[in-house]
């Protein structure tokens, strides 16, 4: 571990592709929290989704290409090298001990996908290796009853707890709200319009030149949830 790390946020997500919306979160993010990096971790194998429109490879370099200049920022590559659904769970255990287990770990959601939560693999654990930040529109509503909602009542904690531990806490938090998808991103691409400004240049410059996104893609045709910046 690097002895200056001493905090790190994970964000994970198909990023198909990554925008203004992602980036603009993890900013605030980190601006909030005084995270020391925000890793962007690209999903290789979705285990809740559908397969995305650019494959895995093209979907981390435009995170590489999105996160170039801003620093704290950073595009992890490592389920892409796991075979087999890229599982949360692993990927946390992967950070967990890489970091430490001094390291303030962070994984964030949006309030869908953390609603959710006990649809994935080994959910009840994810705790024990991260806390879980729950970045929450204004139009948005936490669970109210439920198992994710048991969860957040036993362990909702203020901003405070993201540094003072290691894991285990579940801090909802207000951002700026950009509504922005992915899903819509590609609609543009594919009816010949411009997403400039939604996306940074250097990738809306990739996406023309991978020619992605101009044929209808099977996951367009799917009954997937959008793809939004809360993720």
């Amino acid at each position: 571990m690097n002895p200056s790390v001493h905090s790190v946020a994970m964000l994970g997500g198909t990023f198909d592709p990554v925008h203004i919306g992602h980036l603009r979160s993890a900013v605030e993010l980190r601006e909030r929290f005084g995270f020391d990096q925000i890793r962007f971790v690209p999903c290789h194998l979705p285990p809740h989704r559908a397969q995305p429109g650019a494959d895995s490879a093209q979907r981390l370099r435009m995170v590489e290409l999105a996160l170039a200049d801003e620093p704290g920022l950073i595009a992890d590559a490592r389920e892409l090298r796991r075979a087999g659904p890229s599982y949360t769970f692993d990927t946390l255990t992967e950070l967990r001990a890489e970091l430490g287990a001094q390291c303030a770990l962070a994984l964030v959601l949006g309030v869908d996908a953390f609603a959710g939560l006990d649809t994935w693999h080994r959910w009840r654990e994810l705790p024990e290796l991260a806390h879980i930040v729950v970045m929450a529109r204004p139009d948005s509503v936490l669970p109210e009853s439920g198992p994710v909602a048991e969860l957040l009542r036993a362990r909702r904690a203020a901003p405070e707890a993201l540094q003072q531990r290691p894991a285990g806490a579940i801090v909802p938090v207000a951002l700026t709200p950009l509504p922005i998808s992915a899903t819509g991103i590609r609609a543009i691409v594919r009816n010949a319009r411009s997403p400039r400004y939604l996306v940074p240049d250097s990738v809306w410059a990739y996406i023309r030149e991978q020619r992605l996104y101009q044929a209808q893609q099977p996951s367009e045709r799917s009954n997937a949830p959008a793809h939004t910046h809360t993720l």
